[in-house]
């Protein structure tokens, strides 16, 4: 596990880790950078990303949804990977870039039919993370995610890895700010299930590598960005995340699923009901 706060930054196009000190960052070959003008990577090297549905109490409520009678899953390629400061793109026509702001948890031990009471003890540390969903697909892929969440730099994570001794998953809070206006907010006791009970639930069948990253969910109200906007990921103790929206100029329409506005997008990106979802669907079909 680490013993110290860590950054990985891109230096002449390599990645390179280090730590922040002050002003400046230090790299663990001895040499060093200005931290304002480092390109930040996200803290992480995974072997797979692992990510939540429905965790939170107050985004059940938000849905009027049913309480599952267990948390559901869905994987993230690594290239969704995306570091503190990096840009958030925005295809060209699309319109629900939506933020979630998340804990991850980075895996310190390799976990494979670890009990509950032990699952903390296999973590090397936590990050704020932003688990970002196109949901101009939501039609597509299903739980599978692939289109909504699935896309290139749609996971940023850091700015650093907070090592585990030092942050407690079971008492924090989480804020998500939108253009400097806090946009979610919520506490570890808005979990339906917390961290220890989604490692062990996850290793019963698929073991996890040291490495890898398990997104632990977002409270009530994701909404969509604009480009220029800044959303940033702040959880006490673990510092701020922070990225930029910008229009990206590439059509995804093409093969396969076209991206659309369906009941589905409007129910989830804006958390409108079922029912009003369909008449507006059907409306901007019109």
């Amino acid at each position: 596990m680490p013993e110290r706060r860590r950054v990985r930054v891109a230096v002449e196009g390599i990645p390179a880790w280090g730590r922040r000190a002050g002003d400046r960052i230090e790299l663990e070959d001895g040499t060093s950078l200005s931290e304002r003008d480092a390109t930040y990577l996200a803290p992480v090297d995974p072997s797979k990303i692992i990510a939540v549905h429905l965790t939170y109490q107050s985004r059940l409520d938000e849905y009027a949804a049913r309480t599952p009678a267990a948390p559901s899953y869905f994987m993230k390629p690594p290239t969704t990977l995306n570091g503190h400061r990096g840009e958030l793109r925005r295809p060209h026509g699309a319109r629900f870039l939506n933020y979630e702001g998340e804990l991850a948890v980075v895996i310190g031990r390799r976990m494979k039919g670890v009990a509950i009471a032990d699952a903390l003890d296999h973590v090397a540390g936590y990050a704020p993370a932003n688990d970002v969903g196109l949901h101009d697909f939501r039609h597509a892929d299903r739980g599978a995610m692939l289109r909504v969440k699935g896309q290139d730099g749609f996971l940023p994570i850091g700015p650093e890895l907070v090592p585990a001794s030092e942050f407690d998953p079971t008492a924090f809070t989480l804020r998500t700010y939108l253009n400097g206006e806090v946009v979610q907010e919520a506490t570890a006791d808005d979990f339906v299930w917390g961290v220890a009970y989604q490692l062990a639930d996850l290793c019963r069948l698929i073991t996890l590598e040291p490495g890898d990253v398990v997104l632990t969910g977002t409270p009530a109200n994701s909404r969509p960005m604009e480009p220029g906007d800044v959303v940033e990921v702040e959880i006490e103790g673990l510092g701020r995340l922070s990225n930029e929206i910008v229009a990206w100029p590439v059509d995804l329409r093409g093969s396969g699923a076209q991206p659309e506005v369906s009941p589905d997008t409007l129910h989830v990106a804006l958390a409108i009901a079922e029912d009003e979802a369909e008449r507006l669907a059907r409306e901007s079909a019109a």
